[in-house]
């Protein structure tokens, strides 16, 4: 039977620098995302990559004493370190400064502009170099760029604008009859009422006042502007082009997500749509603005010195227990805060309490019995159906969820059903249980009962703790780890052996002052 398919990717991280873990929150939430759908069956094709045109690029460059190129060959390569170090399963790293990336953006701004889509003008307005975006003076917030709170100069240029008023009808049209293309439906109300409704205002998709862009090959004066650039990334790297659209391209377009921060949701759901209108493409299916990870302070920035790297923690606590944090702490549509203390606490109480030591005791407990061997004589009480009841509903819950993207609830269910494993062997009491040989059998049954258990949890873990996941197999000794087999309750075969118990989480000692 053939996949279903499913394309998901990221925003395209900017190269000016080191990713924070605001950053990276995103990368492994897609990463979860992407592994619970190739778990469900799917053919999942997950993008991820860099942004690397830019004035900011060209002064940060400069600055360094680097070509912009070699700038940003630099800060690719640190931002794919630390996905990598993330444990995310991407299919494809893209970088804007790929040849294939710029030639087919050559083609898709002159398409535009023979079709009457793009037009030169001049560009007067208020500019943020950090954002790369022009602003009016109405539209800043203190005198200041409202996305950054940095100052902004006044800036006049020749420039190619995008008409984006164009398809304003259109795009509404879309948006009402696809009620969930934008998700939360905060974000989408945002974007309705503070953007669209007021009135689309054409885009200016070329500068002349710096050159490190891809040139607009007819006008060799102007480079393409950030977003033009940036956002056809998504359908440059899966094969299209006019010269010739690659089976692939038909194959994987539309994306079914575009996951991204909720601070360029604008671009992604009011430029990006009309530029696929102007190309007669399909709309993505989803959009996803998720939240921001902050620190207690606030938004992280250099000049605040408060910007913590995914790196530094893994090295610190481990990468599973990072991707723990990220996915388990930041809601669905609100900003998450991170702290170590609540990082550690997490590590302690979740980890180590709830699902090391009850892997641990379980493991040791069939060890201490019977000597490892895998036993089920079928000696079953009434304690037992809450326990597996409880385990067989875990796929359709955790799958809702996922579909929904509360992945951090998702995760808070599998945590649940493991919260009820540990009071089961408290009701059960195996210790007790084994002091009596006539209830030998039945001891037998309730160990199974609770491998069994961490079974279906362990496949359902998985996707977000990959590294757990797989150390809990290698002890259960089990190669029935697929998604259907979390269905049915007893995958784990009687008279098997187990390896040998491993400690999943160490303890982390809290300090005091």
């Amino acid at each position: 039977m053939k996949k279903e398919k499913y394309y998901i990717s990221t925003a395209i991280a900017y190269t000016s620098g080191k990713p924070h873990i605001g950053n990276t929150y995103e990368i492994v939430l897609a990463d979860a995302i992407a592994r619970f759908k190739r778990l469900q069956g799917y053919d999942v094709y997950f993008q991820t990559g860099t942004d690397e045109h830019g004035e900011k690029i060209e002064i940060k460059a400069r600055e360094a004493g680097m070509t912009p190129q070699e700038f940003v060959d630099e800060k690719a390569q640190i931002i794919k370190d630390i996905w990598d170090i993330m444990n995310t399963s991407y299919d494809r790293f893209v970088r804007t400064t790929d040849p294939h990336h710029e030639k087919v953006v050559q083609h898709i701004f002159k398409y535009m502009y023979d079709k009457g889509d793009i037009y030169k003008g001049e560009y007067k307005g208020l500019y943020c170099t950090p954002c790369e975006s022009f602003w009016t003076e109405s539209q800043l917030v203190d005198g200041k760029c409202p996305d950054c709170g940095r100052d902004v100069q006044p800036k006049c240029e020749e420039a190619y604008f995008f008409k984006l008023s164009k398809y304003q009808e259109r795009l509404e049209k879309y948006l009402d009859e696809h009620p969930d293309f934008i998700q939360p439906v905060a974000r989408k109300n945002e974007m309705i009422n503070n953007f669209i409704k007021p009135g689309l205002q054409d885009l200016c998709v070329s500068r002349t006042s710096f050159n490190w862009g891809i040139p607009v090959d007819f006008d060799s004066k102007h480079v393409v502007y950030v977003w033009l650039d940036a956002l056809t990334n998504y359908i440059t790297n899966i094969g299209f082009d006019f010269d010739e659209t690659t089976d692939e391209f038909k194959y994987k377009w539309p994306a079914d997500l575009h996951l991204i921060g909720k601070d360029i949701i604008r671009f992604h759901t009011i430029y990006w749509p009309c530029f696929l209108m102007s190309l007669d493409l399909p709309l993505p299916k989803q959009i996803f603005g998720h939240p921001w990870l902050i620190v207690a302070d606030g938004k992280m920035s250099k000049s605040k010195g408060n910007v913590i790297y995914a790196d530094d923690l893994v090295r610190e606590y481990g990468v599973d227990s990072v991707r723990y944090y990220f996915l388990h702490e930041i809601p669905f549509s609100s900003d998450g805060v991170f702290s170590k203390d609540l990082l550690v606490e997490r590590i302690n109480g979740d980890l180590v309490n709830i699902l090391g030591n009850l892997v641990n005791r379980t493991v040791s407990m069939n060890f201490k019995y019977f000597d490892g061997i895998v036993q089920n004589h079928n000696v079953y009480e009434e304690i037992d159906n809450d326990l597996i009841e409880n385990v067989l509903s875990l796929n359709e819950k955790v799958s809702k969820k996922m579909d929904e993207l509360r992945v951090g609830e998702a995760l808070q269910e599998i945590f649940d059903v493991l919260r009820k494993c540990n009071k089961y062997i408290d009701d059960t009491t195996p210790w007790i249980l084994a002091k009596d040989e006539s209830k030998k059998e039945r001891l037998g049954t309730v160990l199974y009962n609770l491998l069994e258990s961490i079974r279906i949890c362990g496949i359902l873990l998985n996707p977000f703790l990959t590294d757990t996941s797989e150390k809990i197999f290698k002890q259960l000794n089990c190669s029935i780890t697929s998604f259907e087999s979390t269905f049915e309750f007893g995958g784990l075969e009687s008279g098997s052996k187990l390896s040998e118990p491993v400690h999943l989480f160490d303890r982390i000692d809290i300090k005091q002052d």
